[in-house]
């Protein structure tokens, strides 16, 4: 009898020692979610792809007409420091353009959706006719980039002093075509002196590019900026035009310039021609045979 109760004891000990040992072997529910969401997580990090879009290029110069800052040279090198960054970050990065070459809207938005598990960021400076408009503002398409296009405005605003253009849904063809979440960025008006000039600084760009990186990264923003109005006047809002075809340039459609000269002359023969040909029927309704005189083509007072 002690002998079997002895055994029994053993054998308890040894069943209390296996599960203890299986215990430790297998991970508690709470540290297997935790090491599925780290694997995810990688899993995530390493398959996220950063197609970056450098607007403009080539004979594209951006823009309006005059404007003395181009706008491609501007795009071009804040999109190369953008690379650089996120792959340190990880991310793999795809360039539409990495130098100053012309690629159309649709070689652009092919580049994008030829990447899946992606993200697109266009990257553009602002421009107007009148030099008091400033300030930074984000564009987005697709419902899934309204949370990538705030994150990335409010990292951009914070590092930048200037004005708060806000957030804006638009109906871009970069941002329209693809099929995956994309963002426009409007760093700015070359047009306006003191924003151009901050664009002509290396510093300035490199903190645009870091400011883009963390906004891509979701991190909050690293300081509150200062007011506005401490360094410009206040906004002039300038409505932004969609796109009515391709014209040369991503966003502005500039206005064909006519000459008013031209136009008179034109206007001039046009008249002279009329009034030859009412001559001509006039002679020739009451029998008189004597030719007109002919009436210089347009091209030729042109």
């Amino acid at each position: 009898m002690l002998q079997r109760s002895s055994q029994r004891s053993c054998g308890l000990g040894w069943l209390s020692i296996a599960g203890l040992a299986c215990a430790l072997a297998s991970p508690s529910p709470s540290s297997a979610s935790q090491s599925k969401s780290r694997d995810t997580s990688a899993q995530t990090s390493s398959s996220t792809v950063v197609v970056i879009d450098a607007g403009h290029g080539g004979f594209d110069r951006g823009g309006i007409p005059r404007q003395r800052i181009a706008e491609k040279t501007m795009t071009l090198d804040v999109a190369l420091r953008l690379r650089k960054k996120l792959l340190e970050a990880g991310y793999r990065v795809v360039m539409t353009r990495d130098s100053d070459v012309f690629v159309p809207l649709a070689g652009r938005v092919s580049v994008a959706n030829s990447n899946q598990n992606a993200i697109f960021i266009c990257i553009h400076f602002n421009s107007a006719t009148r030099t008091e408009a400033n300030g930074i503002e984000t564009y987005y398409y697709r419902r899934d980039a309204m949370a990538l296009a705030a994150d990335i405005h409010r990292n951009v605003i914070a590092g930048a002093p200037s004005e708060n253009r806000g957030i804006r849904r638009r109906g871009y063809y970069v941002l329209r075509r693809t099929n995956i979440p994309a963002v426009l960025v409007e760093c700015g008006f070359l047009t306006n002196p003191a924003e151009g000039q901050l664009a002509l600084t290396a510093a300035y760009r490199d903190k645009l590019a870091e400011e883009i990186t963390r906004g891509i990264l979701g991190k909050p923003a690293l300081v509150a900026r200062a007011p506005a109005s401490h360094y410009y006047p206040p906004a002039t809002e300038v409505e932004a035009q969609p796109f009515n075809g391709y014209v040369g340039t991503d966003f502005i459609k500039a206005p064909a310039e006519s000459s008013t000269t031209r136009h008179r002359k034109r206007s001039k023969g046009t008249r002279s021609k009329r009034s030859s040909h009412q001559t001509t029927a006039q002679r020739t309704k009451s029998g008189d045979h004597t030719p007109a005189k002919k009436s210089m083509p347009e091209h030729a007072e042109d």
